[in-house]
């Protein structure tokens, strides 16, 4: 892996060879992708003309389903429905509100959303983030810093925004490069993205279209935002450890001693601002709050008779706390938030939290676009019955070739990290490989929320070593103060140890936690499909 890294030559700061190549590679395929909406816009019409010749063809395929989950299809033949006819026409131009305003990740990202912003606008998660950081001895920084990334996940450009500039700011401070700091935060925001202590906005947004994709197979099969927590929160110290690792024994001991003549500007004392009491005051009454909130939800849902298990079989599977599971995420960070933003002075009344979650609501325009052709494409597929016959097909491939066993999960984390290097954002990638491989690998066997569970794995190693991913010119600016030759090949070959050893590492994690320890990935959570 050092030599890797090390394969660049003087200060244009440009790899050589094969890594060259592969970096070249990367970024000509990302830069032919149009715009995600675009990209969802362009599959949504390619199921239309797929749809319309398939249908002609008179593709089919046996129904695999359940007997009780089985359709209007005669004698159990599943077939290629065309959308390029009238009734088709007629179909996409009255279903295109409904698709829209149906697609189960919309209103659950924006309710959580709402509190997330609250926890956010009033300072609540940079004070934390900074006390975290800042309080650390410099025997545990490093981890330290990793960990901060992986949690910072909850409020999606924090960590970019507050956490990277200052880890490297830590570092310099401590005598040691500044990039190493740079690299150490940024492995721990991008590369353990998917991982975290807490619920926070991806759940929601990943679940909702897991369960789209397994009703191709299953109408009634239910996908909650809770469904990767366990292995997500196993993850968050196992990714915090790696990263650490290769940080203090592959990446910094490469940097070497850090040049302060290399800076692009005059970096002088770095200044840390470590929060002050008041802000210290407040975190303590947010946590405080918080804990009493944890406190409520516990009584509600321990003991036996609690008012939000299931009313009949008064198990927590089922019950109302985890279908309502996004309302308390958003409580979550709602009451800790204004308790802080109150006691710091950031929040005085209720107009202070309504313009906190307008700002955010504000910040969704984009999303809220690459939903609605997201939504299409999703239906599309659903209505022609592409998914199931897909799904089907490839299921029988697996099972012929024998690929039917865990080894499929390595292929399929490998497949998910090397599409992620030209379609980085995690909700597009899933919403258009999660109706092929849900329904697929249901059939092979496994549960939807483990397929899930693996696909976060492969959409999170290779963030880090991505150009197309949304923040990599950022961070680029943000390591330009400390290198002022430093270019995207430098960049890239500081963060590749961390996917290498994020990919076996996290990989391996997810088959000794699953199969061999037979755990499952979150409450409620099957590994198999069926069982």
């Amino acid at each position: 892996m050092i030599s890797d890294a090390e394969n660049y030559q003087g200060k244009d700061s440009k790899p050589t060879g094969a890594f060259a190549r592969f970096l070249a590679t990367v970024e000509w395929l990302g830069n032919l992708l149009p715009h995600p909406v675009t990209l969802f816009a362009l599959f949504a019409l390619f199921i239309v003309v797929l749809s319309g010749i398939l249908g002609y063809f008179d593709v089919s395929v046996l129904d695999p389903r359940p007997e009780g989950a089985k359709g209007r299809e005669a004698d159990g033949v599943i077939e290629v429905i065309s959308l390029m006819n009238a009734e088709g026409l007629q179909r996409i131009v009255t279903g295109l509100v409904k698709n829209f305003t149906g697609f189960a990740p919309l209103g659950t990202v924006l309710v959580a959303l709402l509190g997330v912003s609250v926890a956010e606008h009033s300072g609540l998660l940079s004070t934390a983030m900074r006390s975290l950081v800042v309080n650390a001895s410099k025997r545990t920084v490093t981890v330290v810093i990793v960990f901060a990334g992986i949690i910072s996940n909850t409020a999606s450009e924090l960590g970019y925004v507050v956490l990277i500039p200052l880890a490297a700011m830590i570092f310099h401070s401590l005598g040691r490069h500044p990039l190493a700091g740079l690299a150490a935060a940024f492995a721990g925001v991008s590369g353990g993205y998917s991982a975290n202590l807490l619920l926070g906005t991806v759940d929601p947004l990943l679940s909702g279209i897991t369960e789209s994709a397994a009703h191709m197979i299953d109408p009634s099969y239910r996908v909650g935002p809770e469904v990767n927590w366990y292995f997500m929160f196993v993850s968050t110290f196992v990714v915090a450890a790696m990263g650490a690792i290769v940080t203090e024994k592959i990446v910094e001991p490469r940097l070497g001693k850090y040049d302060p003549s290399e800076a692009s500007v005059e970096l002088g004392e770095q200044k840390i601002e470590k929060p002050t009491d008041q802000e210290r005051k407040a975190l303590k009454f947010a946590g405080l709050a918080f804990f009493a909130v944890c406190g409520l939800l516990a009584w509600s849902v321990v003991p036996e008779d609690g008012i939000l298990r299931h009313p009949e079989t008064g198990e927590v599977a089922g019950s109302p706390f985890l279908k309502g599971i996004v309302a308390f995420i958003f409580i979550s960070f709602a009451i800790p938030g204004f308790v802080y933003g109150r006691i710091a002075g950031t929040m005085k009344n209720d107009k202070d939290v309504i313009n906190a979650m307008a700002k955010s609501m504000g910040t969704m325009g984009l999303y809220i676009t690459l939903v609605f052709f997201a939504a299409q494409f999703v239906a599309f597929f659903k209505w022609t019955n592409l998914g199931t016959v897909m799904a089907v097909k490839g299921a029988g491939f697996l099972q012929a070739v024998g690929l039917d066993g865990p080894e499929i999960f390595v292929l399929f984390i490998l497949m998910c990290g090397i599409v992620n290097l030209s379609l980085g954002s995690a909700s597009a990638q899933w919403a258009v490989t999660a109706p092929i491989f849900v329904p697929m690998l249901m059939l092979v066997g496994y549960s939807p929320e483990v397929i899930q569970a693996a696909y976060r794995i492969g959409d999170s190693v290779t963030n880090v070593i991505t150009p197309m991913m949304s923040y990599f010119g950022l961070i680029l600016a943000i390591g330009a103060r400390y290198k002022k030759d430093i270019g995207m090949g430098t960049l890239i070959a500081t963060m590749l140890p961390y996917s290498m050893v994020y990919i076996v590492g996290w990989t391996l994690l997810f088959y000794i936690w699953v199969f061999l320890l037979g755990m499952p990935v979150g409450p409620g959570a099957a590994t198999y499909y069926g069982n």
